[in-house]
């Protein structure tokens, strides 16, 4: 094989999986820790925290009355 021929590619997004994913443990811990303590409740807290940007969007969105 010559040089030209071989392709290399570089991802570079490894700072920004680490964020989100304490993002999403910070709001699990939230979503959780405000629910009833249930099965469900729990559960229901691990789905909230995977959508929580949502959230912040929209009450953003209120506040600002767009």
């Amino acid at each position: 094989m010559t040089q030209d021929s071989r392709r290399r590619t570089v991802v570079r997004d490894g700072p920004w999986g680490s964020f989100f994913l304490l993002a999403y443990i910070g709001a699990a811990i939230y979503f959780i820790s405000i629910s009833d303590g249930t099965f469900w409740g729990v559960i229901l807290g691990l789905l909230q925290a995977t959508v929580w940007p949502v959230y912040a969007i929209y009450h953003l969105l209120l506040a600002i009355r767009a």
